[in-house]
């Protein structure tokens, strides 16, 4: 894990339930160490309008699936994708998701697991530094 004096950015804690994986307090933690739970408007300030969810990222990753084995081209998109275009692409891909055994991976709990078993895996072992030119999470 980075060290504290290394990162100067704010920093946050999630208690997370361990039987159900789900967070049950979300707060941020100051220069003191102090914590204080986050406002509703912090909240919205973090989770940055227009950004994407785990979910569309599970629904881009299936729809990536179904271009390659069709022998689609491989085509990074440049663009952001219109609110409009996302709802078309959720409307197509969700019953072909609620078909295959990727269903189980957008269930509320198996998300919520896999989440919780991915940060306690990302905090027991350094992150290595990012590939040049690799994928980014994010706009």
């Amino acid at each position: 894990m980075a060290d504290d004096k290394q990162s100067g950015g704010k920093r946050f804690t999630f208690t997370i339930d361990a039987d159900t994986a789900q967070v049950v307090k979300f707060e941020a933690v100051d220069a003191g160490g102090s914590s204080h739970e986050i406002s509703g408007e912090e909240m919205a300030s973090l989770a940055q309008q227009g950004s994407q969810k785990l979910e569309q990222a599970l629904e881009e990753a299936f729809e990536a699936g179904i271009d390659c084995v069709l022998g689609g081209e491989d085509r990074p998109s440049e663009t952001k994708e219109s609110e409009e275009d996302a709802e078309l692409r959720h409307l197509l891909l969700t019953p072909l998701i609620e078909h295959s055994p990727a269903k189980r991976l957008l269930q509320p709990e198996a998300m919520n697991r896999l989440l919780l078993e991915t940060l306690i895996q990302r905090s027991s072992k350094p992150s290595p530094p990012p590939p040049a030119g690799g994928p980014t999470v994010g706009p």
